[in-house]
């Protein structure tokens, strides 16, 4: 079992940009902490995508049909959720995939800019406002959901 973990922009900053926000875990520590998840389950397989450009997320996701498959995806796509179609498309085109998208903040109760997410429909599920908690909890509900 493979999965591959996208995060979109400015998530290279987790622990120094906005800690009142995002908290002081960096993204090398979330790493880590999914990469025991994944030692629990026998199989499992990560991969770590980080960009701040839109267009290396797309291609990441266009390879999932072509030379590079996975078999599911937990995705932050950071300030895309909000402006990326290119996103949200590529997604849909890996319909076969399942994708759960997580937010470390509640953007329900951010900007109202943040409160529409283009990039969710394409998702099986998201977890957001339980810091980088849901993480774990995403990547744990898509092994439940590829297992069965």
């Amino acid at each position: 079992m493979k999965i591959l973990v996208i995060n979109g922009p400015n998530l290279g900053l987790l622990g120094v940009r906005e800690p009142e926000i995002y908290g002081k875990v960096t993204l090398a520590d979330v790493i880590c902490q999914l990469q025991l998840v994944a030692a629990e389950n026998p199989g499992c397989e990560l991969e770590f995508l980080q960009s701040n450009h839109e267009g290396a997320i797309v291609d990441r996701l266009n390879a999932i049909l072509t030379d590079a498959p996975v078999d599911g995806i937990v995705i932050n796509p950071a300030a895309y959720t909000h402006t990326s179609v290119a996103i949200a498309d590529a997604l849909r085109a890996c319909d076969k995939v399942p994708a759960i998208e997580v937010h470390i903040s509640n953007i329900n109760s951010r900007e109202s800019f943040r409160h529409e997410s283009l990039t969710a429909p394409a998702c099986v599920g998201m977890i957001a406002g339980l810091g980088t908690d849901g993480y774990e909890w995403a990547l744990r509900a898509l092994i439940r959901r590829i297992q069965k």
